[in-house]
């Protein structure tokens, strides 16, 4: 029989996803996070192949080359 460190008999854990307690063990949380991690990279990995996506793409480069030009006029006029 298992003791815990205080030398008193380790509890059971009980087989399956959930302890007598209600608590899901460590694999089963495991396994959800690594499931909901799978579906949200393969949601970004579909959205990113549309139309759509390749418009925002070319509107955020857009705003960013704007974005740098500005700053330079602006670093111009400071005599920079």
């Amino acid at each position: 029989m298992e003791t815990n460190p205080n030398g008193d008999p380790a509890p059971d854990v009980p087989e399956g996803d959930y302890t007598e307690a209600g608590v899901p063990n460590f694999d089963y949380v495991r396994d959800r996070i690594e499931r909901r991690i799978a579906t949200a990279d393969g949601a970004t990995e579909l959205a990113e192949g549309t139309p759509e996506a390749a418009s925002l793409d070319e509107q955020l480069a857009e705003r960013d080359r704007a974005a740098r030009e500005r700053l330079e006029q602006i670093r111009r006029s400071m005599g920079n």
